[in-house]
Parts: structure tokens; C-alpha cells; sequence
């Protein structure tokens, strides 16, 4: 039988990683893993969290399952952290999934149930786990424009255009925040643009909501899903804990789904729980223990969204560095799109070709497409980058 197996694709990401561990050069730069690092290069835990796993070591007293959605009192935090009361709290279900991924199988696999025929609209480009997991699950796939090469910035016109074309009952897939991979994102105006389109369209908003609190803000980051939920009778959404609480092995994710009715919600909730025993039963509790101690505990909450600021300011800080320094370099604002992006992840519009000379000859590495994580340099490495790029043409 394993025979007729055929070979999968090698994660494009994955490989990247392996070559960079392979380099005996001093001085190389991994620009590729989408993990946050510090100045020094680790993925530090965050205080908030080594404070709430002493206390949860102490205080705990049973490893007995939760529930199929997960804990209650983690789908109520992560609720009020994502929706902040966007919707009245009758018409969300929600449901606990191994990590964000986890969490965008688990609305595509409601959608497939809810609706077999819809197409899943995605923004060109998007996060590669997007298209692959609809493929894998044989869903209708489309894709709006949403990134203009030149200009390094959203290519709005194009991305309206293309959402006109979606039909009643579509699935538009949305960055809720710091698009991955290109960093670009909409603005308010365009969001609500957008909200009116698909309203028109009769299609439903689905967000992946990744790093909230990376961008502009946790409330800020949040503003385009809530403006959403406020104003559509459905939706999904899928949000992930591992960036903004630095718990990226503890798997935790989240998925909520508004309906237009309480009714509705009691159903929904009930095949999201199917949904999850189907897949793996009872969701991990650790990760989502952690969390909710964090947001129910003031002090716990304010030691954690003060160290989320400084991330967020560090990041900041790099890309106005690298804006500033490609400035000084090139004598020109075309990188000036590096300060306007936000997130973890910008594309420098490299070339596939000069992406590889980056990496043969300055050891500088980032994924084909040329998107760096901007959490991969530090003030340091900053003017490397910036002479590297200069160096190969980009």
C-alpha cells in the first residue's frame, strides 16, 4: 500500500532553515523563520508566561481533559481580546484548535460542511499554509490581487476589482493585521470599503488574525475584525497565540464564528466540537491555561501587554533603521515602504535571482520571494542588509 504513495514537496521554509544551519560563515542572517528574536537571536519566553507556569506548577491539580472546544474561561479571554465586545457574545462560537493552523483547518473544514460548493477567495500573495490546506481538503480555491510589486504597497484598485467578482455565499480569506508575507496593509477607509463590497457580494469575511499586537497596537491591530463582526451576521475567524505570547510549541490557537443568531451558535458550537473530535478530540491545555491567567490577572495582563509594546517598538525601530540606512545607501525613498509596512515580515522586491546571490555571497538568507522577518536583524546587522541589498541591484 505505502507504495503508492507519492513525494511530497519539501516545505520550501523548512529547507531554508537547514541550509542556514549548514553555512559555516560567521555573520550569516536568517531572515526566513517566521519567529519573533530578540537582539541577541533567541526566541526569548516572555515574563507574563514564566510567571503564570510557576503559579499554574503550583496551583494545578489534575491533567484531565477539558472540554472538545477547550476551556471556557479561554475562549471568553481570547474573545474579549480579539472581538473587545463587537458582537454580542450569543451569537460566537468558539473553539480551542492546536495553534493558529489548526484553527484555519478547522474553518475550512466548517465551511466545506456548510457549504461544499463555496469558493475560497485568498489575497495574492498569501501565507503558503493558506492554499495548501485547501487543496488538501478539495475546496473551490480563488484569488483576489492584493500586493503591487513595484511599489511595494497595497494594490487596492486590483483587490476591489477582483472582490466584485465573488459570488453570494464565497469565503474571502483577510490578514486581520501585518500581512504575511508582504507586511502590507489596509487602512481604515479601505477596510470599511471592503466590508461594504462584501456585504454587496453577499460573501463571508473569514480572518486570520495572527499577530495582533505585533502592528499598531492590540486594539489597533483588532480594529478590522471588529469593524467586521459589527457589521456582518456571519463570519469566521481564526487567531493565534504563539507570536504575541511567544508560545509558538504550546500550539495555541482559536476559532470563532459568528452567527445571526442564537440558535445559530448552538448549532455551530456543536459542529465545532464534532469538527475537533474528529480530528484530534480534546485540544492541548497548557499553552491556553497560560493565556487565560494572563488576561484574567491586572498584573500578569499589564507586565505582558508592557512587554508586547517593546517588541512592537523594536520591530518598529528595525524597519525605520533599515528604511533610513537603504535611504542613505540607494539616495532615494524607494525602500521607504520598509517604515510603512508592519509586522514581523516585509517584501523587498528581490528578485528570485538576487535572493540567491544574497545568499551565496553576503550568507544573508530569506524565502524565495524575497520576504525578510524583520525580527531576524538588529541594529547591528541592520546595515549589512541594507549594503547587501544595494550590492546585488534590488
Amino acid at each position: 500500500m505505502l507504495n503508492n504513495l507519492n513525494k511530497q514537496p519539501e516545505d520550501k521554509i523548512l529547507q531554508l532553515m537547514q541550509l542556514y544551519k549548514d553555512d559555516p560563515r560567521d555573520g550569516k542572517i536568517d531572515l526566513g523563520v517566521g519567529v519573533y528574536k530578540d537582539a541577541t537571536g533567541a526566541t526569548p519566553i516572555m515574563r507574563a508566561i514564566k510567571a503564570a507556569e510557576k503559579q499554574l506548577w503550583a496551583d494545578e491539580t489534575t491533567k484531565s481533559y477539558t472540554a472538545l472546544t477547550g476551556d471556557a474561561g479561554y475562549q471568553s479571554a481570547m474573545i474579549d481580546l480579539v472581538l473587545g465586545g463587537a458582537a454580542p457574545r450569543d451569537r460566537i462560537a468558539a473553539a480551542h484548535t492546536p495553534g493558529g493552523t489548526g484553527a484555519i483547518h478547522l474553518v475550512l473544514e466548517l465551511i466545506q460542511s456548510a457549504n461544499p460548493d463555496a469558493t475560497v477567495w485568498l489575497s495574492a500573495p498569501t501565507w503558503p499554509n493558506h492554499p495548501s490546506i485547501i487543496k488538501h481538503l478539495g475546496m473551490k480555491m480563488a484569488e483576489y490581487r492584493y500586493f503591487d510589486n513595484e511599489s511595494r504597497a497595497v494594490d487596492f484598485d486590483g483587490m476591489m476589482t477582483d472582490l466584485k467578482k465573488v459570488q453570494a455565499g464565497d469565503v474571502v480569506l483577510l490578514h486581520g493585521c501585518c500581512h504575511n508575507p508582504t507586511g502590507a496593509n489596509l487602512n481604515a477607509t479601505q477596510w470599511g470599503q471592503v466590508a461594504d463590497t462584501l456585504l454587496e457580494q453577499g460573501a463571508l469575511p473569514f480572518v486570520d488574525i495572527a499577530y495582533q499586537g505585533f502592528g499598531d497596537g492590540l486594539d489597533e491591530d483588532a480594529a478590522a475584525v471588529r469593524l467586521l463582526a459589527g457589521r456582518f451576521p456571519e463570519m469566521m475567524i481564526a487567531a493565534s497565540c504563539s507570536k504575541n505570547f511567544g508560545i509558538y510549541r504550546e500550539r495555541t490557537g482559536i476559532v470563532m464564528v459568528l452567527s445571526p443568531d442564537s440558535d445559530t451558535t448552538v448549532v455551530t458550537q456543536g459542529n465545532l466540537a464534532h469538527l475537533n473530535r474528529q480530528n484530534f478530540s480534546f485540544p492541548p491545555d497548557h499553552g491556553a491555561r497560560l493565556v487565560t491567567m494572563i488576561l484574567n490577572d491586572p498584573a500578569l495582563k499589564a507586565d505582558w501587554m508592557a512587554e508586547l509594546e517593546e517588541v512592537r517598538l523594536g520591530m518598529l525601530g528595525l524597519r525605520e533603521q533599515l528604511a533610513a540606512e537603504l535611504r542613505r545607501l540607494s539616495g532615494s525613498d524607494r525602500f521607504g515602504f520598509v517604515a510603512q509596512h508592519r509586522g514581523m515580515f516585509s517584501r523587498m522586491g528581490a528578485t528570485l535571482e538576487q535572493v540567491m546571490e544574497l545568499r551565496e555571497k553576503h550568507g544573508i538568507y530569506m524565502v524565495g520571494d524575497s520576504r525578510i522577518n524583520i525580527a531576524g536583524l538588529n541594529k547591528q546587522s541592520v546595515p549589512i542588509l541594507a549594503a547587501a541589498l544595494i550590492d546585488v541591484g534590488v
